[in-house]
């Protein structure tokens, strides 16, 4: 327990240690770091003159994302709009004091419940993370995302060229780094070069430089990004953008392994492995000629497909929930996560721009959502939020299970404690938790490992 000012009551501190809370006093000036890496309770006091004097330290406390807190505040200082903020913005609940222990005590358990089901819910999505870190950040458990790991752990065995085909923004990129970080050439240079970011009249010195004085402004020799990633791999993106004259230059040095730097005369072995990608359609692209077939089959000996956000159904969630957790620091507050509302515009919206607009609805939808969790209209979705059909009997088991969730963890998981607030029998409860398949330990919360728990 953090204590600053007033200590807890006799009365308070008896229920905590009656419950079996494991209490640790801790100092407001004290740098959390990472000490508490388990779900916890956590209960501030804002009335103590410690606190109302360090009101930004409390602030960096509030932001632990382990922790479930809970704020004890005089009535009056509802009015003060910071402390108002922090306790919206931070704290899962509220007590105005003087209260009795035991309704601090149940909704410290309520808030501690919250901690540990956001934590559950974190290890389940790094669950989900591939099968390895090898993918860097390649998110996904779905059957396409399964397949396509497996995919990048074949050809990266290999150092064939690889040709990645795809719809915009859905991480082709990402593959094609994956495939270098697992093949031998893994500790020697990756280059990327957007073939359609270029102008037409630069792309060939991009790609193979350019020799001192070969035209107006060039005062020194320039390595090109394909001599750049000698040894290493050359990732070509948007290959289907490359202009005609260019793909003569690339098709030439395909077959022969060897460049000349604009202006010079001396042809230059370069070993590299070629992996390239694009969104164009590459038959329609060859049967209207702009793109040499010749030069496709160069680059096309093994191919990877990579699937469209659309088409990875659960996976659509994980990645927004991954998003909210990497740049929630852009928001000016604590968020809980996303509104029923928003997992259903999620899961309804056919994501035309891919993983890339996902990122990017879910940052604009960090800053500018009013609430604590991210709702369809803070994704700009809106208009695809429609509820799924649910049966009676189906809302009624989502019911009693979400009641029964909650009063295990307000009590610690003892089932007997847990049936007397629910207004049933022992034997009723563990009817119930068989029927709907919810496992259960005596004494341990559901779902939930560990036990560290801390008041301030």
């Amino acid at each position: 327990m953090f204590s600053v000012g007033n200590p807890l009551t006799l009365e308070l501190r008896s229920l905590l240690d009656t419950r079996g809370w494991t209490v640790k006093t801790l100092e407001l000036d004290r740098e959390p770091g990472n000490f508490s890496s388990k779900p916890s309770g956590g209960l501030l006091d804002f009335s103590t003159r410690d606190v109302l004097a360090n009101l930004r330290l409390a602030e960096t406390w509030l932001s632990i994302k382990t922790v479930g807190w809970l704020a004890l505040l005089l009535p009056e200082q509802l009015e003060d709009p910071t402390i108002r903020r922090l306790v919206r913005d931070f704290c899962f609940d509220y007590v105005t004091i003087p209260a009795p222990g035991e309704r601090i005590l149940n909704a410290l358990g309520h808030a501690y419940g919250m901690a540990a089901l956001r934590d559950s819910a974190a290890r389940e999505a790094g669950n989900g993370k591939g099968d390895g870190d090898a993918e860097g950040e390649m998110i996904g458990s779905c059957d396409a995302m399964l397949a396509l790991f497996r995919a990048i752990r074949k050809v990266a065995a290999t150092d064939a060229p690889v040709f990645i085909s795809g719809e915009s923004g859905t991480g082709k990129e990402l593959t094609a780094a994956a495939i270098h970080a697992r093949s031998v050439r893994h500790d020697q240079p990756f280059v990327a070069i957007n073939c359609g970011a270029i102008p037409p009249h630069l792309l060939q010195s991009e790609l193979f430089g350019y020799e001192r004085g070969a035209f107006t402004g060039a005062n020194q020799r320039k390595i090109g990004r394909v001599e750049a990633a000698n040894g290493g791999t050359l990732f070509l993106d948007e290959i289907g953008d490359l202009p005609l004259e260019s793909q003569a230059s690339l098709l030439r040095f395909l077959q022969e392994r060897k460049i000349e730097r604009l202006g010079g005369h001396e042809s230059i072995p370069v070993d590299v492995r070629i992996v390239s990608a694009t969104h164009v359609n590459m038959q329609t692209a060859m049967a209207e000629g702009r793109f040499r077939a010749d030069l496709y089959h160069r680059l096309c000996v093994l191919q990877i497909d990579e699937p469209p956000l659309r088409e990875r159904g659960k996976d659509i969630e994980l990645l927004a929930r991954e998003m909210l957790d990497r740049f929630e620091k852009d928001a000016n507050r604590r968020l809980r996560g996303f509104a029923p509302d928003a997992i259903a515009a999620i899961h309804n919206y056919c994501w035309p721009g891919n993983v890339r607009e996902l990122i990017n609805r879910v940052r604009r939808a960090i800053v500018m959502a009013e609430g604590r969790l991210i709702g369809a209209r803070d994704l700009e979705l809106g208009e695809f939020a429609e509820c799924i059909p649910m049966s009676l009997a189906q809302a009624r088991e989502v019911g009693e299970r979400k009641a029964i969730e909650m009063t295990l963890l307000r009590n610690r998981g003892r089932v007997g404690e847990a049936a007397r607030e629910l207004g049933v029998s022992r034997v009723t409860l563990y009817r119930i938790l068989s029927a709907y398949s919810m496992r259960h330990a005596e004494g341990k919360r559901p779902g939930f490992s560990g036990d560290a728990r801390f008041l301030l």
